[in-house]
């Protein structure tokens, strides 16, 4: 009989220790298909370095798909928006989501005029990016994003985003 059971024991301890060694390795793979792939993590961020953006120049990235504009004033040129622009060393600069808050549409930069047209149904805002004409309902969006020196990384919030965004808390991008 304690042969029996010695045997039995074996088995036992024999299965539990194939169980438990397949059970840790089926939890590290289901792990491993939790995480983000690399590509949509690359995707949630953006970095712009600024320092090549010349003044009252006007430039347009994409950041998760959507377009962001960055117009860096020329104070000669531009109205000083204290509570919309971002201060990058001396310079300031709009950064905003750009998109119309009415419908989505991608207004277009009209230098002449120093604002943004939406063509859809006449939209207008100012160098500011606030809604100043026709149906969008408030300014453009501000998406999160951190400096770093002259970089700008779109995607984080970083003090200078928040600081902006207490001012205007209406104003943050919801993704």
């Amino acid at each position: 009989m304690s042969i029996e059971k010695s045997r039995r024991d074996f088995l036992g301890l024999a299965f539990g220790s194939v169980a438990a060694i397949g059970g840790v390795l089926a939890l590290g793979a289901m792990k491993s298909t939790w995480e983000p792939i690399p590509s949509v993590m690359a995707a949630g961020y953006t970095t712009v370095d600024l320092s090549t953006i010349t003044p009252g120049e006007f430039r347009t990235v994409v950041w998760r798909g959507k377009p962001i504009f960055i117009l860096r004033k020329d104070h000669t040129k531009f109205k000083k928006c204290k509570n919309r622009d971002t201060k990058v060393g001396k310079e300031d600069f709009l950064v905003v989501v750009g998109l119309c808050t009415h419908l989505g549409c991608i207004p277009a930069w009209e230098p002449k005029k120093n604002m943004f047209h939406c063509a859809c149904h006449g939209g207008e805002y100012n160098d500011c990016g606030v809604n100043i004409y026709g149906p969008p309902p408030r300014p453009f969006d501000i998406p999160p994003y951190k400096i770093t020196g002259t970089k700008m990384v779109l995607g984080e919030d970083g003090a200078q985003f928040k600081k902006l965004v207490s001012k205007n808390p209406t104003n943050i991008y919801k993704g």
